[in-house]
């Protein structure tokens, strides 16, 4: 079972959809089998099986990686791809100064590089305020984890503020929070504090997604980049019928 559940057994299932969201094929894969390790298959299968060219593939960032870049460009296919970038390349992005936060202000932008690649970039607000409302609950948790511990320290004389402190410490890191509350322990009682600045930092980059695509813009415009991956959506809803 590759997401470790515990006396669970588990299978992958690939699905391959046409540009309708229409199924064309299902794959079995063993429990094991990582979402990227699927991938080479379905390209084999699309120029074989099905003797399509000129197609471009899309998937989410867990799927489609470099590797697959490479070998939907390799010969023979010289296939296509779109997909999304994870929170880390769009940081690497920014400190690059490929792309500028400003973009994220325009309904849909477009940055193009000298290697051929493309970023359409987009904010979600809705999807903004859903993480900043899961900020806020995870935070009502850990502060009242706090209470419950700084309580039990009061109840229990030989109990120290130190081991206390690192299972607050630790609980942080499992919510990733650890990057902006900071957590500390003396004189029996362990208090919270909010790093605002690490914050705003953390928060800068909320609801903004970029998708990437070695695609000409002869081929697609971005808002055709834009549709062509909200159309994941009809996978899903495959997958799930």
């Amino acid at each position: 079972n590759r997401d470790g559940k515990k006396g669970k057994m588990q299978i992958v299932l690939g699905l391959l959809c046409n540009e309708d969201g229409v199924p064309l094929s299902v794959e079995v894969f063993t429990g094991n089998t990582q979402d990227p390790k699927t991938f080479g298959p379905q390209i084999k299968k699309v120029a074989d099986r099905f003797g399509s060219k000129e197609v471009t593939f899309v998937g989410d960032r867990g799927m489609i990686k470099s590797p697959q870049m490479e070998q939907l460009n390799s010969e023979p296919y010289g296939f296509h791809y779109i997909t999304a970038i994870t929170k880390p390349q769009i940081e690497t992005l920014l400190k690059k100064k490929i792309i500028q936060m400003d973009l994220f202000d325009q309904a849909l932008a477009e940055v193009s590089t000298t290697e051929g690649l493309r970023y359409v970039l987009r904010r979600n607000p809705a999807r903004a305020q859903e993480i900043q409302k899961s900020r806020e609950d995870k935070l009502k948790v850990l502060k009242k984890e706090i209470a419950r511990q700084n309580q039990y320290l009061k109840e229990h004389p030989r109990a120290t503020v130190e081991v206390a402190t690192r299972k607050i410490k630790a609980r942080s890191e499992r919510l990733k929070m650890s990057a902006w509350v900071l957590i500390s322990g003396a004189e029996r009682e362990i208090t919270l504090a909010v790093d605002n600045d690490a914050l705003i930092e953390e928060a800068k980059i909320d609801g903004c997604y970029v998708l990437k695509t070695d695609l000409l813009e002869a081929a697609a415009t971005k808002e055709v980049i834009h549709d062509r991956y909200k159309d994941l959506a009809l996978v899903e809803s495959a997958f799930r019928i």
